[in-house]
């Protein structure tokens, strides 16, 4: 299969003469495609196109390029198309991300045509974040889990989302499971995902909520990208994944009771008063349950992995006790 650009396709599809490619903005993990900048003629709007196209020659960074990993990657574009074009109107408008224009699929390719989120306003990226950055970020996630809050099972509730959300969540990583040292957190893998798994409240989690997918404006407002392993969950998982993006072992340690406080405040002012004091009070106990969840995927996938660090341990440690 051709992996170059489609811009005829990009044209007919957005009903112009014509798309021109101006940007690569990056390839797509392991080689499956690319992000491109696409202006559409005549006129000079620019569109976003995701390209997926997997290679024949399938390739990992971390040596993870086996048929689970493939079927994973190809089951989560199928997914990204699913929550564009069903569950993401269902957001509140604290939820903001890129528009879809227009798509496709076929077979072992998509097409993703979406609204430019540099042009909108969101033009700047961040490896490191503020107080008011902070803020807009939790401020983001509280609103997509209070958008989906549910106390009746899978969040999903049939929509054609991952049930589990996430991209690390124990079903699909039969392998790096296999590849664990033995030990008590491996022991304990199935124990720990079956708490998060049967929390009474739960939501839709962005799946991978780090600090990479969140697109800033100038005046601190963000918008997320990146929905692949959207789909049912505790909300804790999307917190504690988003704050070791953000921050080292010490400041996790020395920030966590303001980072939750942070966090819960917004949802609290998402929800129904008659609810929140139960979702806080159930998903504070299950916040140590995500960091060791993530804890156990990457001590399989990438075991000298930085984020496998002090703080990591010993919230891995407090939930080894109380099993």
């Amino acid at each position: 299969m051709n992996r170059e650009l489609p811009t005829d396709r990009i044209a007919e599809l957005c009903h112009v003469d014509s798309a021109e490619k101006t940007e690569s903005i990056q390839s797509l993990w392991s080689g499956y495609g690319e992000i491109a900048r696409v202006r559409l003629l005549p006129g000079n709007e620019t569109v976003v196109v995701k390209h997926v196209c997997p290679p024949e020659d399938r390739d990992h960074k971390y040596g993870w390029g086996g048929n689970v990993s493939h079927q994973r990657k190809l089951s989560s574009y199928e997914n990204e198309l699913a929550w564009y074009r069903g569950r993401s109107v269902n957001c509140r408008d604290s939820c903001r991300m890129a528009k879809l224009i227009a798509s496709e699929s076929g077979d072992n390719h998509w097409l993703f045509i979406l609204e430019d989120l540099d042009a909108a306003g969101f033009p700047v990226r961040r490896n490191r974040v503020n107080d008011a950055q902070l803020n807009a970020c939790l401020n983001w996630l509280a609103s997509l889990h209070a958008s989906f809050l549910t106390d009746s099972g899978s969040a999903d509730q049939g929509h054609g989302l991952w049930p589990i959300g996430t991209y690390w969540h124990l079903a699909t990583r039969p392998e790096e499971l296999s590849a664990m040292p033995n030990g008590d957190l491996k022991n304990a893998a199935a124990a720990i995902d079956r708490k998060l798994n049967e929390a009474t409240f739960q939501t839709i989690v962005h799946g991978d909520a780090k600090l990479a997918n969140f697109c800033f404006s100038n005046s601190d407002e963000v918008a997320a990208v990146d929905f692949q392993y959207v789909g049912g969950g505790c909300g804790m998982k999307d917190f504690a994944y988003f704050i070791s993006s953000c921050f080292s072992d010490s400041e996790c340690e020395q920030r966590e009771a303001s980072l939750l406080e942070m966090y819960f405040g917004f949802l609290r002012a998402a929800l129904a008063d008659d609810i929140a004091d139960a979702v806080e009070e159930e998903w504070r106990t299950l916040y140590p349950f995500a960091w060791a969840d993530f804890h156990r995927f990457l001590a399989g996938w990438s075991p000298g992995h930085w984020k496998i660090h002090r703080y990591s341990k010993q919230m891995t440690a407090t939930v080894l006790a109380s099993l």
